[in-house]
């Protein structure tokens, strides 16, 4: 079954879960209560494309009931610390994010949580499309980056909050290219795209899947690709590292999470659904047309998930360094 909640109610399920054998514990977990997915953005965006493929994913999968529930806040730093104090029975979800394993724990002295000790990690689900769009008035980054050179300080960016992927390829780019803009940082991109849309912010980073019909209105316009590498969405916008800016780029993920001590039988039960709908054509269609590219099989799973937020950590720790970035 699919449903979407907006308040949460902790699991009351009893800790019988170590003690069940891994086919019984399956089945008793799907039985006993909906299973909470936390998203840790507001609604709207790649992050519900995300959500709905996730919760189709498991429900088709597995059966049971999964619920769909919005706990943006503290650069998505509020949702972990949700998860991580859960009680490990399966009945909460972590729909997690580059920003909250890989940028938080580094913007933040104290997130709330460690990245890789207090959760199980399930699996990957899909990279993301960043683009900086603009403003209408910017006719490109050159002549952005430009004003923001001759007026430091004046011009404005929005981000969906501090040490986010919306935040911090900003700060990387303005240092780079020897400019100063305000951040100013929001709960979600939604609010952040309406003030730029009405000029009360200049640009800002923001998901394809968020940004694309503000763009094909009119509304916004694309300045550049934050991505490596360019879009087959869009094909014909450059890079920002084309742009004068060589090696820049981050690409952004979503992923699972578990609270830590989550029995494993549960965990794979959630990864075998998970790839399931990964490997679903009307699934593929529906991420790619938002600009979201599902992780191969060979990327899916506990271990190349770990791997990658250890060594994003390590790299991410010398961008805030380079940019002189003091933890809040």
């Amino acid at each position: 079954m699919l449903h979407r909640r907006a308040a949460l109610s902790l699991p009351l399920s009893l800790p019988w879960a170590l003690t069940w054998s891994p086919p019984a514990l399956a089945q008793a977990w799907l039985g006993s209560q909906p299973v909470s997915i936390i998203i840790p953005y507001a609604p709207g965006g790649a992050s519900d494309v995300v959500g709905r493929v996730v919760q189709q994913s498991l429900a088709q999968a597995l059966g049971g009931t999964f619920i769909l529930e919005n706990r943006a806040g503290a650069s998505t730093t509020l949702a972990a610390r949700l998860v991580k104090h859960a009680r490990p029975d399966g009945q909460m979800i972590l729909c997690g994010t580059i920003a909250t394993f890989s940028l938080a724990p580094l913007a933040f002295r104290n997130p709330g949580y460690d990245p890789l000790a207090d959760f199980v990690h399930v699996t990957q689900v899909c990279d993301t499309v960043t683009l900086l769009v603009a403003n209408p008035r910017w006719q490109n980054l050159e002549q952005l980056l430009a004003a923001a050179k001759a007026r430091p300080g004046q011009l404005s960016y929005a981000s969906w909050g501090v040490g986010s992927t919306a935040h911090l390829p900003m700060i990387e780019l303005l240092r780079r290219a020897g400019a100063d803009m305000l951040h100013v940082p929001y709960n979600g991109s939604p609010q952040a795209m309406t003030d730029t849309i009405a000029g009360r912010t200049d640009c800002m980073l923001v998901l394809l899947a968020a940004g694309r019909a503000q763009i094909e209105a009119g509304r916004l316009r694309p300045l550049g690709i934050s991505n490596p590498a360019r879009s087959d969405a869009l094909p014909g916008l450059p890079t920002i590292a084309e742009q004068g800016f060589p090696g820049f780029g981050m690409a952004g993920w979503y992923s699972l999470q578990l609270p830590a001590g989550t029995p494993e039988p549960i965990a794979a039960a959630i990864r075998r659904g998970m790839a399931a709908g990964l490997a679903d054509e009307g699934a593929r269609r529906l991420m790619a047309t938002n600009g979201l590219t599902p992780t191969a099989p060979a990327d899916q799973g506990e271990a190349p998930l770990r791997a990658r937020i250890a060594a994003e950590l390590e790299q991410h720790r010398e961008l805030l360094a380079r940019a002189g970035v003091v933890p809040e």
